[in-house]
């Protein structure tokens, strides 16, 4: 089985060189992790502009799906495969939390807005009568199987997650940050993952999500400052995960991440602050189409983050996809990257590949 998955294709900020690209190659399945369109205004200055000041109403989101969907590259994509798709937070506000936007709008006059954005998403995306929106509520996690090979756990760490206990933004870790109560999931969709994955039977069990799992740390000066917004940031429904992982041992399961705008490879650790501590699971963060720009490969970057965060295995800051293909016995990512997004023509290539080995959780230089 060969797939992909990618992430944000900001309009604004490039051309979708990728999605040129990505055409082109021989898959059976296209993952998309969230940020289809983007919400905001026009912004002068950039590779291309939207159609309209932010975006609230139906008829809104309406006009930016479709200016979205007037790319041809983009389309090209969906037309050469399947896509399963999930939503983050761009299509509706950045960085809103179940009722709660980042600008203290009310709950009640936010849910409106949702409830436009809910729409307009299902009535442009591919998705199937199980997840159609009623008001402000959109049925998004769910489960695809391919035979015995690999289960997907489509998840949504939006619609029902508890405001950020630390507020928005990278900070120090504060104490709501380890609050039981805090939530990316939500209680509901938290017990049919575990349930599922403790009932698969399939090689692979992957989660295609948004947010990165992994901790990683930024490190200034004395201070350590995390990702308030993903799990880094409600460590206590990480740890239920990852600690059902270890004690019930899904088969190889893998994570798929969205979200920031680059490429990561991480070893998901039992304690993250305990490098030699048991890897459980792999994720692999996928970089955005064209979000950001057009990205840059520093290794002098590359080699900053690794050394604070010893679990991480690489990254890069270039725009592309990952390329995956599945075997019984092994998985393998491709990094794939174009040179920009600013110009059309910009070429591809494979920036590195990893492999993981049935039953050997933590990635490999392929």
């Amino acid at each position: 089985m060969a797939s992909t998955f990618d992430e944000p294709p900001h309009y604004e900020d490039g051309l979708y060189m990728a999605y040129r690209h990505m055409a082109r190659e021989n898959l059976d399945l296209v993952v998309f992790l969230g940020d289809y369109i983007y919400e905001g205004g026009i912004r002068k200055g950039r590779t291309r502009e939207h159609n309209s000041a932010e975006v609230v109403t139906l008829d809104d989101y309406r006009n930016r799906y479709a200016l979205y969907k007037s790319d041809p590259d983009l389309r090209q994509a969906h037309a050469a495969f399947p896509w399963v798709v999930t939503a983050d937070d761009h299509e509706v506000d950045n960085n809103y939390a179940g009722a709660i936007d980042q600008d203290g709008t009310p709950p009640e006059k936010f849910l409106l807005r949702r409830a436009a954005a809910y729409q307009a998403y299902y009535e442009h995306m591919p998705l199937r009568v199980f997840s159609r929106f009623k008001g402000p509520n959109i049925r998004l996690y769910r489960r695809l199987t391919y035979g015995s090979l690999a289960e997907f756990s489509v998840l949504d760490t939006r619609q029902y997650r508890t405001d950020q206990p630390c507020g928005d933004g990278h900070k120090l870790r504060c104490p709501g940050a380890f609050d039981p109560r805090a939530t990316l999931l939500g209680p509901e969709q938290e017990r049919w993952l575990l349930k599922g994955l403790d009932q698969s039977r399939a090689r692979w069990n992957v989660l295609a999500q948004q947010l990165m799992m992994s901790q990683t740390i930024e490190v200034a000066g004395d201070a350590k400052k995390y990702g308030m917004d993903n799990w880094i940031g409600y460590v206590a429904a990480r740890t239920r995960l990852l600690g059902f992982m270890q004690q019930r041992q899904p088969s190889n399961p893998v994570v798929l991440t969205g979200d920031i705008h680059s490429n990561w490879v991480c070893d998901l650790k039992a304690n993250f602050d305990a490098p030699e501590s048991e890897t459980i699971a792999t994720e692999f963060v996928g970089t955005s189409i064209s979000s950001g720009g057009d990205g840059n490969n520093n290794p002098a970057e590359a080699d900053r983050r690794l050394a604070a965060n010893p679990h991480v295995r690489f990254f890069n800051g270039q725009r592309g996809y990952v390329r995956c293909t599945l075997l019984p016995d092994s998985w393998q990512s491709d990094y794939r990257v174009v040179e920009a997004v600013s110009h059309p023509g910009s070429p591809i290539i494979t920036r590195a590949s990893f492999i993981v080995e049935n039953s050997k959780p933590g990635a490999q230089v392929a």
